[in-house]
This record gives structure tokens, sequence and C-alpha cells, in this order.
């Protein structure tokens, strides 16, 4: 797969501190090397390849930190068994050697893959709020790695087009495409949880 790298000042003087703190180039990086990477610059691992997770917007925030108390306040009301995080915690996704991400927003609903430092394995629902500069990155490159994993459901949430795609594996390979005037079910809690990205999209309208 190609990877397009984030060129811009920031980002170059980040890839430059992993490489003095590793001595590796991209495609050769490990868990162990992320690892040793400054806690100061956050970084995903993708297949041997180090990301550069620049500072987000304060719609993006908006949005995650919205949909995250909607579905925290959801799981708490209903005393359920799932968790609800929000970025960053660092998910050990297929449990490899060459991959590390960290979601905007995910839930998990087995207990025993959350430990210390991490998740260990898919998690059952994820949101990646798309941004420019990470467009391509949450849009092709993770999600082919959720689908890999066997997360259950996903969430492409783009500011810019006002649209969310929701992929949701127990029904098939296609997206359902919701707007940002939609209220949008929640699949692993059966339509449940509605999401309204209407409300939402009104309340972070800085």
């Amino acid at each position: 797969m190609n990877y397009n790298f984030d060129e811009t000042e920031k980002a170059s003087r980040a890839y430059e501190t992993a490489f003095k703190y590793t001595g590796k180039k991209q495609r050769e990086y490990t868990i162990d090397d992320y690892y040793k990477l400054p806690e100061d610059m956050r970084f995903e691992l993708i297949d041997g390849v180090l990301f550069y997770v620049s500072a987000p917007s304060t719609i993006h925030q908006g949005i995650v930190g919205e949909i995250f108390f909607e579905i925290k306040d959801y799981i708490r009301k209903n005393k359920g068994g799932c968790v609800a995080f929000g970025n960053p915690v660092d998910v050990h996704l297929l449990q490899d050697n060459r991959t590390m991400i960290q979601p905007d927003i995910f839930v998990v609903c087995d207990r025993d893959k959350i430990i210390d430092i991490r998740v260990e394995g898919a998690p059952d629902f994820a949101v990646e709020v798309l941004s420019p500069s990470s467009r391509k990155k949450d849009s092709v490159i993770k999600f082919q790695k959720y689908k890999e994993a066997g997360v259950r459901e996903l969430w492409l949430v783009d500011p810019m087009k006002e649209i969310v795609l929701v992929y949701d594996s127990t029904k098939g390979e296609e997206f359902s495409i919701y707007s940002f005037r939609d209220k949008i079910p929640v699949g692993i809690f059966d339509g449940d949880l509605i999401i309204d990205m209407a409300a939402i999209s009104e309340y972070i309208d800085f």
C-alpha cells in the first residue's frame, strides 16, 4: 500500500526525532520503537510506518467530545458492561509487532482486552473524525486495518462534507451514508442509542 507522509515542518521535525530515538526508517518501526518515542509527540504505527498525529481542530474535538459523551452516558445509564474511550488511548489492534493506533473514540465490550497501558485486540465500535492532514490515513489505511481486525462497526465522520459513513460488518461491505442533519443508530447497541448529528452540529457551530 502507498502511504502519503505528512511533510509539514512540525511533522518533519517529529520524524527526525523518531529516527534519532530509534535509528530506523519508515516501514522498519516496531512496537518497541513506538514506546521509545517522546511522550509529547503523538504518532500512530501502521505496518511499520509511523504517522505523526497533529493537534486536532476545535471542530474535530467538539464532534469527538459530543459523540463520546452520548455513548458513555448511554452505557452508564444502562449499566452496560462495555467501556467507552476517547483519544489518546493505544489500541494494539492486530496484536502484532507493527501496528498501534489511537481511534478518536472506541468501545470495548470484552473487558479482558483492557490492560494498564493499552487495549489488546479489536474494539467493537470505533469513530474516526476526518481531518485534512489525516483523511487518507483514517478513511483508507486505518479502515482496512479495522476490517482486518474484525471491528464490528466503524464511523467515519467528515466535518468538511458534513456526512457520516457507517460501516457495520454484520450488514455486508457497503457503507450507510448519513448527513449532519440525521439521527444515526449505533448498531452495537441494536439501535437503542441514537446519535443526533443535527444537535451536535448546531452545538459546535463555532
